[in-house]
């Protein structure tokens, strides 16, 4: 089987299971099926499938390990939070849909804008040194929202740094974060934001573009001593990344009544990562079923208590064993063998020449 038709297979395998994995909840929501838990876990999903898929288009497609994509999500969630209430208050939008429309594509402008001013000095870095880096810039810019109000005042939004007193409705206070959110965030838009991420991202990989990309990660010497401008694909794959998590962070910001910037320490981001890590770094499929997984399990152990994340912890230590255990490993691609000779196609049988004399 030639490179092309595997990858239209797992794009189509990617979107696939997506599109039941969304049909299955509607069933199961409409049927009075799904416990209430589990049904307000439906929109963090989605929004921790974006996080994990535009991350490893950073750390596995461009080979980059960034540490500050809780950053980003943070101002999408509060760009987005900010326009949602505008909008309300100063023109008096009531249409949910619009005002989540207009919220998700503020929020991933303004993280791409970030992730550009962001990029230009720190993708000269590379290595432990870019984690570093990243991961002071996403805590610079969760003080700088800790510090930050905001207030719609007529037709127009006043922004204070460090002062609350500020006229008309206040959307944004400071340490205290974003109160009296309305909730317009739906687990459709969730699926929707899904596979526009999976669009993007797997166009981008299979691209000329992407081709580009994974050149550098696998040799930056090789891919500028044949032209590759790798200042511009690295910044491609990091704006790229840094805008579809500040999507995901508007759609996560509009779903709680109130949303503080403490909720984007780093450890959001070494979370993000641990899913990567989890799904396979540079597989896109593993990133959407490890966020879901992972973003399931810590509630399916709430019954535990205190007993809780320890347990989750243990999981994990688990699951990296067994997938990094060369025995089990051959032991589930011998499972999983007669389905992938489904897949390819069988070669004619060859003459077998010994060579010798001929008579």
């Amino acid at each position: 089987m030639n490179a092309k038709k595997k990858k239209l297979i797992y794009n189509a395998v990617t979107f696939g299971l997506v599109t039941v994995a969304f049909v299955v909840c509607r069933l199961l929501d409409s049927m009075n099926l799904m416990s209430r838990s589990f049904g307000g876990q439906l929109i963090p999903i989605c929004c921790w499938i974006v996080m994990a898929v535009s991350l490893n288009l950073v750390v596995g497609i461009s080979g980059e390990l960034s540490l500050g994509h809780a950053g980003f999500m943070g101002i999408g969630a509060f760009t987005g939070i900010i326009f949602s209430g505008w909008m309300q208050h100063a023109f008096n939008v009531q249409d949910t849909t619009v005002r989540l429309i207009v919220a998700i594509i503020a929020g991933a402008v303004f993280s791409g804008i970030a992730g550009t001013l962001i990029g230009i000095p720190v993708l000269r870095l590379k290595g432990d040194y870019l984690a570093i880096v990243t991961l002071a810039f996403s805590e610079i810019i969760r003080s700088l929202i800790n510090c930050l109000y905001v207030s719609v005042d007529g037709k127009r939004l006043a922004f204070g740094f460090l002062d609350s007193k500020l006229p008309g409705r206040l959307l944004l206070n400071g340490p205290n974060g974003a109160v009296s959110v309305d909730i317009i965030a739906t687990f459709s838009a969730g699926f929707i934001l899904i596979m526009i991420t999976l669009f993007i991202v797997l166009n981008l990989t299979n691209s000329r573009s992407g081709r580009a990309i994974q050149a550098i990660r696998d040799s930056r010497i090789a891919a500028e001593s044949v032209g590759i401008n790798v200042t511009k694909y690295r910044m491609m794959a990091f704006v790229t990344s840094a805008m579809l998590a500040g999507a995901a962070g508007a759609l996560f910001g509009l779903n709680f009544n109130s949303l503080a910037p403490s909720k984007f320490q780093f450890t959001q981001s070494i979370n993000v990562l641990v899913f990567v890590v989890l799904g396979g770094i540079g597989n896109i499929l593993g990133s959407v079923i490890s966020a879901t997984a992972l973003t399931i399990l810590p509630e399916m152990l709430r019954d535990f208590g205190q007993y809780r994340m320890l347990i989750y912890a243990i999981v994990l230590i688990l699951v990296m064993l067994v997938t990094n255990n060369p025995l089990l490993r051959s032991f589930f691609d011998r499972l999983i063998a007669p389905v992938k000779s489904l897949f390819h196609e069988k070669k004619p049988s060859e003459p077998d020449f010994k060579g010798g004399d001929t008579q």
